[in-house]
């Protein structure tokens, strides 16, 4: 947890005064219910599923599917936010700049582990298939959720399919993880709500954040004349 808050810190000392550029009418600290309710909504659906609903189904899927391997979850949790850099990287008008969503990716990837990682430091709940006691919440589907989130974000005002896609392969990646015996249903569904949740959050308070580093470099400068 530590090192994730040490990451952040230095992320925000170091903040390319290029990606602070145009966000001249941006209202700040904007929040919407589409903001709250999906993130809210999977965190308290993973308490309701905890236990006896997630054991249920996970000797369910572990008699159906006793030989289900695969990798393929390891890699596909990047895939929505590897997309939304990609598309900025190609001339594609998204909601930032390329420099903006390298920054906002970084925060909200930051922000959702180390969340992630002081739950599973608390809760010290077993996986399924007995590896270790950090099973919840999923890592996998925080990451993935996260990346689907800031494509959503990004690009989704383009195209619903950028949302379909992002989502849809965020949850495959969580899927996987139940389908591989990694995790229960409910540590899925949290990690998905805290992904989307931090990924909202850093949208939410970056025009903030703005605003504070320009008042910062504007105070360091008339210092220096």
């Amino acid at each position: 947890m530590k090192a994730y808050l040490i990451c952040l810190f230095l992320l925000l000392q170091i903040l390319p005064q290029a990606a602070f550029a145009q966000e001249d009418s941006v209202k700040l600290w904007k929040v919407t219910a589409g903001d709250i309710i999906p993130p809210v909504t999977l965190g308290l659906a993973a308490f309701v599923v905890q236990g006896k609903i997630s054991r249920q189904l996970q000797e369910h899927v572990t008699s159906r599917y006793p030989d289900y391997r695969t990798k393929v979850d390891d890699y596909l949790v990047y895939a929505p936010g590897v997309v939304s850099l990609g598309l900025a990287s190609a001339g594609v008008k998204g909601r930032h700049k390329l420099g903006d969503q390298v920054i906002l990716a970084l925060l909200s990837n930051i922000i959702a582990q180390g969340v992630t990682q002081g739950f599973k430091r608390i809760s010290q709940y077993p996986r399924p298939n007995g590896e270790d006691n950090h099973s919840f919440p999923s890592g996998h589907s925080t990451t993935a959720f996260a990346n689907a989130t800031i494509l959503h974000e990004e690009y989704g005002h383009r195209s619903i399919l950028y949302s379909i896609g992002g989502y849809g392969t965020a949850t495959a990646a969580g899927t996987m993880r139940v389908l591989g015996n990694h995790h229960w249903l409910a540590d899925v569904l949290m990690g998905a709500g805290i992904g989307i949740g931090a990924t909202k959050l850093v949208y939410i308070s970056y025009p903030w954040m703005q605003k504070q580093v320009r008042r910062i470099k504007a105070r360091r400068h008339s210092e220096k004349n």
